[in-house]
């Protein structure tokens, strides 16, 4: 689905779609979490981030909620300032609130190997990873259309594994950074999806096919929100 054909009718806003981006913080967290197998509920997710404690949760799972909502709005800020771009050290520094204490190092690529349950595909060894990442940032300069960039940079992200850990949320991270940053609605992947996901995360993984899970993100946008975009609305 090309946003540039008429279906979409969009007119790029930055201001609008962080303000819009904003209001969604809990449910952006709260998809995120879930997405992740904490099993947490929005108003638990809205009350940790009114800094109070929630009874039944582990501490690491609340670090997760504060860690994924002080992301995003580092991100926030970063864009505002006219200060982000797909770069190793934005992303890098991103990792470094995002992965705080959930991931074996946080703010640095990772220093060996890994692994991906349920698939044979093999992520690069860490010597390849910055040669890797320059490929990806060359790649997705190349690519015109907005959506189709941002989400090949979360797909290739997230296949590499540049992280120990919380890569697939880095990836979106910086693919929303993406998007936001040039005036288009964010992607949140809602967690009644996540067998879809993670059935097509895989399949990506040993295939690299971007096909399937560009069209599956692109029917994660919410149509309500993309309405705020349109022409003569």
């Amino acid at each position: 689905m090309d946003l540039s054909d008429n279906h979409w009718n969009m007119i790029p806003n930055k201001k609008l779609a962080i303000h819009l981006a904003i209001r969604e913080i809990p449910a952006l967290v709260y998809e995120a979490v879930n997405l992740e197998g904490v099993a947490i509920t929005l108003p638990e997710v809205q009350t940790i981030l009114d800094g109070i404690t929630v009874g039944g949760h582990k501490i690491s799972d609340q670090n997760m909620v504060i860690n994924q909502a002080n992301t995003w709005r580092h991100l926030f800020t970063m864009i505002s300032d006219n200060k982000f771009e797909f770069s190793k050290s934005i992303a890098l520094e991103l990792h470094s609130i995002a992965g705080k204490e959930e991931a074996f190092e946080w703010g640095v690529f990772r220093s060996g190997n890994v692994t991906i349950s349920g698939t044979d595909y093999a992520p690069p060894s860490p010597e390849l990873l910055d040669t890797i990442w320059l490929e990806i940032e060359s790649k997705i300069k190349q690519i015109g259309d907005i959506y189709d960039r941002a989400i090949t940079a979360f797909l290739q992200m997230a296949r590499t594994q540049f992280f120990w850990d919380v890569n697939k949320r880095m990836g979106r991270f910086m693919m929303n950074g993406i998007l936001l940053d040039a005036g288009y609605p964010a992607i949140n992947v809602p967690v009644k999806k996540q067998l879809e996901f993670n059935t097509l995360m895989l399949n990506f993984f040993s295939s690299n096919d971007m096909q399937a899970m560009n069209s599956f993100l692109r029917n994660c946008l919410d149509k309500r929100i993309i309405k705020n975009f349109h022409k003569n609305i």
